[in-house]
């Protein structure tokens, strides 16, 4: 019995890992081209999941910043509103102290917002960030996150008080100011997006390529084990028959 198993012994029984891995490549020596495919496909869909992660902080920025713009518009409204008030000739200076007094707290918020506002304890709003670059891909593309200063000094408001001579045209420039802000922002977000969605795609076409070709050489390991086993039972039977053939004829000399 020792000559048939030294038979089985002979056969290549490598595609048993291959199938067991699911079709992937481990080695150059299984093949250096698909190999090399495969990781090259790799390289490209981990920078693709690199590129969401930082395009996914990105937008949380601008996520952030939107928000926060928003407040400040809401307290430039007020001051504003409180400027028309002020404008009214019936009102005493304590009147008008009284409404300068509340706008001077809203200046206070709109200066507590643009200190405040961060993210990964990067000021967003006080002017000290300048842009952010992010890569967004696997070719090292990127997108660019602004910040800007929103305190009341950039603003052109820092002094504005009702208690004496003022111009409201004042407050419409810092709420148009805040506009442009939130119109830029919403136009990179809208790049983001659009950045995102490619990359969710372009990952999912690869993944897809590597998925069938893992499958298809699966599929070609699993033939060739297959044939691999038929024929190692042929030559087990044929060299068992022959076993018995050969003790039949040794038997038949001592009959």
């Amino acid at each position: 019995m020792s000559s048939i198993s030294s038979i089985s012994g002979y056969s290549d029984y490598s595609a048993y890992g291959t199938i067991a891995r699911g079709g992937r490549i481990s080695k150059a020596s299984e093949g250096a081209s698909e190999l090399a495919i495969q990781e090259k496909t790799e390289s490209q869909v981990r920078g693709l999941d690199t590129g969401a992660e930082n395009l996914k902080d990105a937008k949380s920025v601008l996520n952030i910043e939107d928000g926060a713009l928003g407040q400040v518009t809401d307290y430039l409204q007020s001051i504003r509103q409180l400027s028309l008030q002020a404008m009214n000739g019936t009102m005493s200076d304590d009147d008008k102290a009284s409404i300068q007094n509340q706008i001077d707290q809203y200046k206070q918020g709109i200066n507590d917002i643009a200190g405040g506002t961060t993210y990964n304890e990067k000021k967003l709003l006080d002017g000290s960030a300048g842009n952010m670059t992010v890569a967004s891909d696997n070719n090292g593309s990127t997108e660019t996150v602004g910040t800007y200063n929103m305190a009341t000094q950039a603003l052109g408001i820092d002094d504005f008080d009702v208690t004496g001579d003022f111009d409201i045209s004042r407050i419409d420039d810092a709420l148009s100011k805040v506009t442009d802000s939130r119109t830029n922002a919403g136009a990179q977000t809208n790049a983001i997006d659009y950045a995102l969605t490619y990359n969710s795609h372009a990952a999912m076409e690869l993944n897809g390529f590597q998925m069938d070709s893992e499958e298809s050489r699966s599929v070609e390991a699993l033939q060739k084990l297959k044939s691999q086993q038929v024929m190692d039972v042929y030559q087990t039977q044929m060299q068992k028959k022959k076993m018995e053939d050969e003790q039949q004829k040794a038997m038949s000399v001592f009959v």
